[in-house]
């Protein structure tokens, strides 16, 4: 956009540090299209994630410490809610048990460990239109329960302050900028997979101050960044989507077709055109939302002239826009086919985006409208405990939240190997979390787990620091 002469700004996730040393080993992007200085910004960069961990181990200790000082709040040492976080993957923190040693270690009890980005912490801040609103929401968060079912907040405790001085500086956004010179504002990073995928509402309401168009990203496909962006982050801050962009490549349309990873690079347009249902899925997505996307076909090397034909005869069948995008290998000038495409298709919009559900209905029917519409199920079912945490909520006042889905990102259903489009298959809700600071409702589906594992060979292993130069850190 910015090669073709439009005045264009970034809003993106910071990266996590767990994959970063992880599976993925960086999210500054690749090759000429990247955010820079690339190490300082997948590493620490500006100490956000450390200031978001720190707010919210602070908040975990001063429950602990009220329950070692008396109680004088009634918490039911069984129904603490609140976790501790660490900006890692480290599968043995998943569960513990706390306060062993005596009488004065504190009160011995189950807890555990999420990763930062799953921090209630973390999305309070990415949804908080300014500093008095993010100091409103920290004061709603729910830390326990009492035997009576009646909440324990971040207010009760008395924390808020200490919070939010954590909080003074991560609050607001930080400004660096694309290797072609682009701004870029990188603020605040939510999975979408266990949390709503998106930046700060503030970053992003800063880049549209200083540019025409803002360019942002909402994390792992329609059936969950794009969905929650539209249907929590957008509706929060009161904004609109003039475009949407689909990025699709023919090696992931090749998996969904059955293609083993390691014959991914072999020419297969028949496997491509098998797994273009997926893709048709993600563009009926979007058009729920009342909004025909754009998909931009992010080239490999390894990909033939037929295969990216499959794409662009299928797409066009559906009357949906499609460019080719050589940004990795060309810089800007591999994307300005794209951009026109973006623009020509953002002038279209006559109306608002329709959302998908009223936030008026019922938990479980927001949930329905989710799971049929945009996963595609059949039907949804409750395990006891999450119908026990339903009639909770709802007892709490909170049933008029937005719903937020954890659910594998690798299946439009809560299973993992179901892949490609799956049809005639019912998911199953095991618990609902309550994210009353950050004001969204998270249903936990299939094995979804808060804290992610190193795999077998973690990037860390490939990373070292020599002669001043960052080495073994993909990702830019």
């Amino acid at each position: 956009m910015a090669k073709n002469g439009d005045n264009v700004a970034l809003a993106l996730r910071e990266p996590s540090l767990g994959p970063t040393f992880g599976l993925k080993g960086g999210a500054t992007g690749g090759g000429k299209s990247i955010v820079v200085p690339a190490g300082d910004i997948n590493l620490h960069f500006t100490g956000d994630f450390h200031a978001i961990t720190s707010a919210n181990n602070l908040l975990a200790s001063l429950v602990d410490n009220h329950l070692q000082q008396g109680n004088p709040l009634g918490i039911d040492a069984r129904r603490v809610l609140w976790r501790r976080v660490i900006d890692l993957n480290d599968r043995a923190l998943r569960d513990v048990i706390i306060g062993l040693g005596g009488a004065g270690e504190g009160v011995p009890r189950e807890t555990g460990f999420d990763i930062t980005p799953a921090s209630e912490i973390m999305a309070t801040l990415c949804l908080a239109e300014d500093e008095a609103d993010l100091r409103a929401r920290l004061g709603r968060l729910i830390v326990a329960l009492r035997a009576d079912g009646t909440a324990v907040t971040a207010t009760d405790l008395k924390a808020v302050g200490a919070l939010m001085l954590l909080l003074k500086d991560a609050v607001m956004p930080n400004l660096v900028q694309s290797l072609e010179g682009v701004p870029a504002f990188v603020h605040g990073g939510p999975f979408a997979n266990i949390a709503h995928g998106c930046n700060s509402v503030i970053a992003t309401k800063m880049a549209l101050a200083h540019a025409d168009w803002v360019v942002t990203e909402a994390g792992f496909g329609a059936d969950l960044g794009a969905e929650k962006f539209l249907d929590i982050k957008l509706r929060y801050a009161q904004l609109d989507v003039a475009a949407v962009v689909l990025v699709a490549t023919v090696r992931a349309l090749k998996r969904h077709g059955g293609v083993a990873k390691e014959k991914l690079a072999e020419p297969d347009p028949a496997a491509v055109l098998r797994g273009m249902e997926n893709l048709y899925k993600h563009i009926e997505n979007i058009r729920i939302f009342g909004r025909t996307p754009v998909v931009a076909m992010n080239r490999f090397a390894t990909d033939s002239e037929e295969e990216l034909a499959v794409v662009e005869n299928g797409c066009k069948a559906l009357g949906v826009p499609v460019a080719l995008a050589e940004i990795f290998t060309k810089g800007g000038e591999g994307g300005r086919e794209l951009a026109t495409a973006v623009l020509a298709q953002a002038k279209l919009a006559t109306a608002p985006y329709t959302p998908l559900y009223d936030w008026n209905l019922s938990i479980p029917e927001k949930i329905e409208a989710i799971a049929t519409k945009i996963y595609g199920a059949r039907s949804v079912s409750y395990a006891k405990a999450a119908t026990r945490d339903l009639k909770q909520i709802v007892a709490l006042g909170y049933g008029g939240l937005p719903i937020c889905v954890a659910k594998t990102q690798n299946s439009l259903s809560d299973d993992p190997t179901l892949v490609n489009r799956p049809r005639d298959f019912d998911i199953t809700v095991r618990r609902i979390v309550l994210s009353a600071g950050a004001g969204f409702v998270v249903p936990l589906l299939g094995e979804i787990i808060r804290m992610p594992g190193l795999p077998t060979q973690p990037q860390a292993e490939k990373m070292d620091w020599v002669n001043g130069e960052v080495v073994g850190l993909l990702g830019g």
